[in-house]
């Protein structure tokens, strides 16, 4: 038959599993703004019945464990939609730059320096043939449109080169990351081999898995030993203790070194990635030199369009067959005015026709701002450009776009996580109440059994007391 002693003993760990409980809501409460953190709730169950001879009579509570909350499914939905928001992140932050590059302000863009040097050319053209102050103008005027064209190029080229370094940044992101979680596996591995999960260092580590996500596509999952498997395509970045590092390897292609990221210590490049990292390769091989190949090609364009009637024309000296840009710089980043007309701007010529000063390649000069030479011949040089303006606007609102989606599909997902794993005060504040009361309850029990015990020994057994 129990005793008073069980009847301690109950009150006992009653009194002991409630102050775990408080305890671990206090825990939940003083992380409550921690990222990544997951609410813990102690498991227990009813502590194996006494078996007597009239049935069995209970033992009190037993705690079995403390585990965090954590919905698998959401947090793989919400690497998956990470993945893809980082993607467009980059790319549209990349669109962005873009534009702020291509958009100057009216005066100096691009349009309005071709419309000023097809203007000087107009001005030549209703002027006076021999005027040097016409021919100057329209050096000035060329001078412009040139640099115009170098900044543009050269803001390109170095928004590209910023981009290639920052893919040398992610990757020793991307490995720092990856050897934090080998780490927490490891002392993951070591703090359960009692049975007891090591719930802040797996809340440290999922952490690690979502900022992975968002740079690079991964697949992470729990293996038996509660280590963490992170993968990338067929390829093992994490197993256990174990990391497998990502390198960068420098290219030189066509004369420029580009950074290409491979597995380190070898050349094997890597390939299929989403996350940020996929937005920056696709902005440095994909985008920023598409609108720098457009740009040569308005450039190609004008050199090839300009020469092709000044070198048909005459001098007021009588010179012909020169050309106004230099035929061996066409690109948008080397194109340059021929020395002869830097150095001597009467080479500038006007007429087609040594003997007349009849203007008519200064006028032809100035209409070429009509000829349609460029999109198969369907449109002007400026109407080119204005479609390059155009076209990139389209481009950064559809990522601005999908950016914006993704956002709201990471946050929904989070915010569905958030309801299963993340800490709500009120119910914490709610427990505690509960939990004080049942710890009251049990230093009750402990204080009623001791009485019953003080009445045993020292009010019994003595005669007339």
């Amino acid at each position: 038959m129990p005793g008073l002693f069980q009847g301690l003993e109950v009150g006992k760990r009653a009194l002991l599993s409630h102050q775990l409980w408080l305890q671990t809501l206090g825990h939940n409460i003083a992380n409550v703004n921690t990222p990544g953190y997951s609410r813990q709730r102690v498991t227990v169950t009813a502590s194996r019945p006494e078996d007597l001879s009239y049935g069995s009579i209970g033992t009190g509570i037993q705690t079995e464990d403390i585990r965090h909350a954590r919905d698998i499914f959401l947090s793989q939905q919400y690497q998956q939609a990470s993945k893809s928001l980082g993607q467009w992140n980059y790319k549209q932050k990349t669109m962005s730059q873009i534009e702020s590059i291509v958009n100057e302000p009216q005066d100096t863009s691009l349009n309005d320096l071709m419309n000023q040097f097809w203007d000087a050319w107009s001005e030549l053209s209703t002027g006076d043939a021999t005027s040097s102050s016409n021919r100057v103008n329209v050096l000035a005027r060329a001078n412009e449109l040139v640099n115009g064209i170098h900044v543009l190029a050269s803001r390109l080229n170095s928004l590209r080169d910023s981009i290639d370094k920052d893919l040398g940044n992610f990757t020793d992101q991307i490995n720092q990351i990856t050897s934090d979680i080998a780490n927490l596996n490891k002392q993951i591995r070591a703090a359960e081999l009692g049975a007891s999960p090591a719930n802040d260092l797996r809340d440290a580590r999922d952490l690690l898995v979502d900022q992975l996500s968002d740079l690079i596509d991964v697949n992470a999952h729990e293996t038996s030993d509660g280590t963490m498997l992170v993968s990338m395509g067929a390829m093992v970045l994490v197993d256990g203790a174990d990391q497998l590092k990502l390198g960068v390897q420098v290219v030189n292609d066509g004369g420029t070194a580009t950074h290409k990221l491979v597995w380190e210590g070898t050349s094997v490049q890597l390939k299929n990635l989403n996350g940020q990292m996929a937005g920056l390769l696709e902005s440095r091989d994909k985008i920023i030199p598409d609108y720098i190949e457009q740009l040569n090609t308005l450039t190609r364009t004008l050199v090839e369009q300009v020469n092709s009637m000044h070198s048909s024309g005459y001098a007021t000296d009588g010179s012909t067959g020169i050309d106004f840009f230099d035929p061996n710089f066409t690109d948008a980043a080397t194109v340059r005015i021929n020395n002869i007309i830097q150095t001597d701007p009467e080479k500038i010529v006007a007429s087609d026709n040594a003997s007349e000063n009849n203007l008519k390649i200064a006028l032809a000069m100035s209409d070429l701002r009509y000829k349609t030479v460029l999109g198969g011949n369907t449109m002007t040089m400026n109407d080119f450009y204005t479609s390059l303006v155009g076209k990139l606007g389209i481009q950064s609102h559809e990522a601005e776009s999908f950016s914006g989606n993704f956002e709201l599909m990471v946050q929904q997902v989070d915010n569905m996580r958030q309801s299963v794993q993340g800490v709500s005060l009120d119910e914490e504040m709610a427990n505690m109440i509960k939990y004080q009361h049942a710890y009251d309850a049990a230093a009750r029990v402990i204080t009623t059994m001791d009485q019953a015990l003080d009445t045993l020994i020292n009010g019994m057994g003595v005669v007339g007391r």
